[in-house]
Order: structure tokens, then C-alpha cells, then sequence
């Protein structure tokens, strides 16, 4: 009981520097407070790592790197949403009362502030959230989110990106609505949940829902490869982990390059970058297919020397495997076609992309990867940064 209100008083004292920010100038007056607070909450055993989340934030204010909005938030979002999380019923359940209090505590911010960019605290918070879900079990948890958080908000507050208010909500809703339903159906799991929200929302909201459902339709593919004679893959020993249930790791090896591609179209509008983004996600839904499918095509060549390898050895490809990658690569760019995103003839140059992406991810596999260099979403990653790349330098030729 002692330590619970401790944590309060702690948490109360932190929110008392959000309300005097805008009255205490210069910045550094307000970072020598805090870095004085810091220094017995550091003496405190259960708030030691709070105060080493702090220092690094008031450091960055007081040198004028952050702007007071950014550094109010951060705060916000750390206290409230800390608290509300420790109150949660569950595993879900408290990740949801962190994302509803930090986003509540935010909005009163930036009403207080007098400062209403909602795009900035929509990822401030996302982001918070997915860390938590991401660190929970590390010491350090707290500062890294604190980092994290900071520099998300003050990255699209650099932006400056202009969104209308009802394109965000409903960016919300449905990238949380599809979250939720992965999770519900044991294809994700909770970083993997609101890592596939942050990516739909980015797509939304600097694209639009057709790139979204461009996405969609690659996870949907890729749920039914990971299905596909699963029994037999589990017997073969070849098969997805947990059921097949994505984490933010996978989300991100085969999202991060379609979510950079859309920001990029949103700030600048070239045709490019919509090359780009079909080339990484045909290059993702054709790698998927691959391996899932083409494991069970026989025993597979290796990609540099063609000898014969064992089923799931890295860089092992088959016939069957090469020709539903073709398949898959195919069937999101004609998506991407008939949703507009794409005109025709850019449909052979994304189901190329998704080809040659597939057979660098293999290249990668039997190169770097069984080396131990990185891992399978390190290569993904790369897979798709090159399939991406692909699509964009073929649109040039086209």
C-alpha cells in the first residue's frame, strides 16, 4: 500500500510539471527541477527506473531539441498511462486502459496548450502503447518508451502533415477494428496487434483505405499459406510458431517498407512511391506464399549451388514455391490495379518486383542469414526494402 502511493505521488508531482511548463521560462529552469526530482525519485527503489525515464526528456527540453507540446505529452502519456495499465484486469484489457488514458490525457494537453495537431499524439500514443507491449518485462522499459514516444511526436510534428479529423478517427477504427480481429483469431498477438495498427493507420492516414486494403489482402494471403497443409508442416517441423501468430517483428520486416512508401506519397504525391509500396507488399505476399506452399513442393534446391537441402533450410526454393510466389505477386498487384492505386502496365512491373524481392529474400537466407548475421525478420526486411526498390525502378523504365 505504502508503494502504490508512493507511485501516486510520484506520478502526481510528474503531471505538476506538465501544468507549470508554459508559465516556467527558459526550459532549462523547469529541466533543473525535474533533474533534481529525478534524483530522489532514483533513491526510491520502485520509482528508480520513472526517474531515469524522465531525465533523458527534460535534458531534451531544456536544450530546446523538444518542443513543449512534444515533452508535455511524453510525460502524459508515461504517468497516465503507466497507472492506468497497473489498474488493467488483464493482459489485453490493461493494454487497452493505457491506450484510452494516455490518449484522454493527451487531448487535455493540447487543450490546455492551446495546441491541436491530433496527428501528434495519435502516434505519440500508438507508438507508447506498442512499446509497452513490446518491453514490458525489460528494467529499462520506461525510458526507452519515453525516447520512443518523443521522437515519434516530434517527427510528424516535423512533418506537418494536415489531416482531416474524421479520416483519423475512422483510420483509428478500422486499423483497431482488423488489430482486434487478428488478435481474436489468434493470427497476431498483442505487439502484433498494435504494430498492425500503427502500420494501417499510417497507411490511411497518408494514403488512403484502398492502400490498406492492398494490405489486407496481403495478410489474408498470407493467413491462408500459413494454414495450408499445416499439419503437415507441423510434421515436417517447418511450421509458424504459436499458430501461426504474427509479432511486431513480422509485422514490421514486411510492413515498414509499404508504411514508409505511403508516408512518402502523402507528403509528396509522386506516382513513385505507390510503385514502391505495391513492389514491397507483392515482394512480402509472394515470399509468404512461398514458403509456406512451396515447403511442401519436395525437397527443396539451395539458391546458390542448386544441391538439394533440407525442407526450411534457408535459401531452399521449389518449383511449387517459385510459382505461388509468381501467383502471389500477381494477385496484389492486379488488387492494387483494380483498386486505382496502380495503372495497368505497372501490374507486370509489381508482380516482377514481388518475384525478384521473393528470390533476394531466398539469396539473403542462404548468404547472411544462415550465418546467423540477422534473422528471419531482418531478411524479410531487406526482401522487401529490394522488391520495394524493384517496383520503383522498374515504374521508371515503364
Amino acid at each position: 500500500m505504502a508503494e502504490q502511493l508512493g507511485d501516486n505521488l510520484a506520478a502526481l508531482l510528474a503531471l505538476s510539471f506538465v501544468l507549470i511548463a508554459p508559465y516556467l521560462q527558459p526550459p532549462w529552469v523547469l529541466t533543473i527541477m525535474i533533474l533534481l526530482f529525478s534524483s530522489t525519485l532514483y533513491l526510491i527503489t520502485k520509482t528508480r527506473y520513472f526517474a531515469i525515464a524522465l531525465i533523458p526528456i527534460a535534458l531534451l527540453y531544456g536544450l530546446a531539441l523538444l518542443p513543449l507540446l512534444v515533452f508535455c505529452c511524453t510525460i502524459t502519456i508515461i504517468v497516465t498511462g503507466e497507472l492506468a495499465f497497473r489498474w488493467g484486469a488483464g493482459e489485453l484489457p490493461s493494454y487497452l486502459a493505457y491506450l484510452l488514458a494516455a490518449f484522454s490525457g493527451c487531448i487535455l494537453v493540447m487543450l490546455y496548450l492551446h495546441q491541436i495537431i491530433p496527428l501528434v499524439i495519435l502516434f505519440g500514443v500508438v507508438v507508447a502503447v506498442l512499446l509497452k507491449a513490446i518491453l514490458r518485462n525489460r528494467e529499462d522499459a520506461l525510458m526507452i518508451e519515453a525516447l520512443g514516444i518523443a521522437m515519434t511526436m516530434y517527427l510528424i510534428m516535423e512533418l506537418n502533415y494536415q489531416a482531416d479529423i474524421v479520416l483519423i478517427v475512422a483510420a483509428v477504427l478500422i486499423a483497431f477494428g482488423f488489430g482486434y480481429f487478428s488478435y481474436r483469431t489468434r493470427t497476431a498477438d498483442v505487439s502484433g496487434l498494435f504494430s498492425g495498427a500503427l502500420i494501417g493507420i499510417i497507411l490511411i492516414v497518408f494514403a488512403d483505405i484502398r492502400w490498406f486494403l492492398i494490405m489486407l489482402a496481403f495478410f489474408i494471403l498470407g493467413s491462408v499459406s500459413t494454414r495450408y497443409h499445416y499439419r503437415e508442416k507441423e510434421k515436417m517441423g517447418v511450421e509458424q510458431k504459436h499458430g501461426g501468430a504474427r509479432g511486431y517483428l513480422n509485422v514490421f520486416s514486411n510492413g515498414v517498407i509499404a508504411a514508409a512508401s505511403a508516408v512518402l506519397w502523402g507528403v509528396t504525391a509522386n506516382p513513385l512511391f505507390a510503385a514502391l509500396f505495391v513492389g514491397s507488399v507483392a515482394t512480402a505476399a509472394a515470399d509468404t506464399m512461398a514458403s509456406e506452399i512451396g515447403v511442401t513442393g519436395g525437397e527443396p534446391y539451395m539458391i546458390t549451388t542448386f544441391s538439394r537441402v533440407p525442407a526450411g533450410t534457408n535459401g531452399g526454393v521449389t518449383i511449387l514455391g517459385e510459382t505461388v510466389a509468381a501467383a502471389g505477386a500477381f494477385i496484389i498487384s492486379v488488387i492494387a490495379f483494380l483498386l486505382g492505386v496502380i495503372p495497368l502496365p505497372l501490374v507486370v512491373v509489381g508482380t516482377a518486383a514481388g518475384f525478384i524481392g521473393t528470390n533476394i529474400d531466398s539469396l539473403v537466407g542462404a548468404l547472411i542469414e544462415n550465418k546467423g548475421v540477422f534473422g528471419n525478420a531482418g531478411t524479410n526486411l531487406v526482401a522487401t526494402a529490394g522488391g520495394g526498390i524493384c517496383g520503383l525502378l522498374l515504374a521508371l523504365l515503364v
